[in-house]
């Protein structure tokens, strides 16, 4: 790309939390100039901003300036503009502006390409009959797959554990089964996936206990909801017990 141009990526978690440090630190001009003086803006995830008010509103404006300047955006969202119940009007009239592509799941074929490029960045060394097993296991989006290699690393990492189909297969054990009646990758999901394949309830992974087992399946836990799904780290400590967001982070 040109030096001249000024390309902004985003995600909508990372959009939102910039915003709200703005106001609180009383920064909010030097926050539109940022956003709304872009060539390009890019944001991953924008639905994650539906029902947060005073962010729509924010975005409201960016969006409109940018229009009205010509310049580029280009938004992703987890399904369609018309699908997304607590977002604004105006905002969703807005996104519907543009050009609305649909992206189908990938075949398999992409999938082990996206997964062998993800281990290869993570410098996790994966056989390829592993990364075959888990691209069979997500066969709907790049979300669901790049979070089941997640933990599968995660697993590796924790465990030192050597990397097999039956490790990998554990890593995933309850996750897939749970995924397969049609639950999806929640808080609540994940916990009671971890406790399972520690052996413990999700209780005592909520717990203040200390013990090596208990903490190192916390520390999983953590983990795999900062990875694998838009939670933010003060709603990942408070639903493992109330933690603070520095220790989640």
């Amino acid at each position: 790309q040109a030096s001249h141009i000024q390309v902004i990526c985003v995600s909508g978690e990372q959009f939102t939390n910039e915003f709200i440090n703005a106001i609180r630190e009383k920064k909010t001009e030097e926050f539109r100039n940022k956003y709304r003086k872009a060539d390009m803006l890019l944001i991953d995830d924008i639905n994650f901003i539906s029902g947060k008010e005073q962010t729509e509103e924010c975005f409201f404006h960016t969006f409109n300036e940018l229009h009205n300047a010509n310049h580029q955006l280009a938004i992703t969202s987890d399904r369609p503009p018309k699908s997304l119940p607590l977002l604004q009007d105006r905002l969703r009239s807005r996104f519907e502006w543009g050009l609305v592509v649909d992206i189908q799941p990938p075949d398999l074929e992409t999938r082990l390409s996206i997964l062998q490029s993800k281990s290869e960045r993570e410098g996790a060394n994966i056989t390829s009959d592993v990364l075959e097993f888990v691209a069979q296991q997500s066969q709907q989006n790049i979300r669901e797959l790049e979070g089941n290699l997640n933990r599968v690393i995660a697993y590796i990492r924790l465990t030192r554990a050597s990397v097999t189909i039956e490790l990998a297969s554990r890593a995933l054990e309850s996750i897939a089964t749970k995924a397969a009646k049609g639950a999806s990758t929640t808080l609540t999901l994940v916990i009671e996936s971890v406790a399972d394949s520690f052996q413990l309830t999700p209780l005592t992974l909520k717990s203040r206990n200390r013990d090596k087992e208990t903490a190192l399946a916390r520390q999983v836990a953590m983990y795999l909801l900062k990875q694998g799904t838009n939670c933010s780290l003060a709603e990942i400590g408070l639903e493992l017990g109330g933690r603070n967001p520095s220790t989640v982070s």
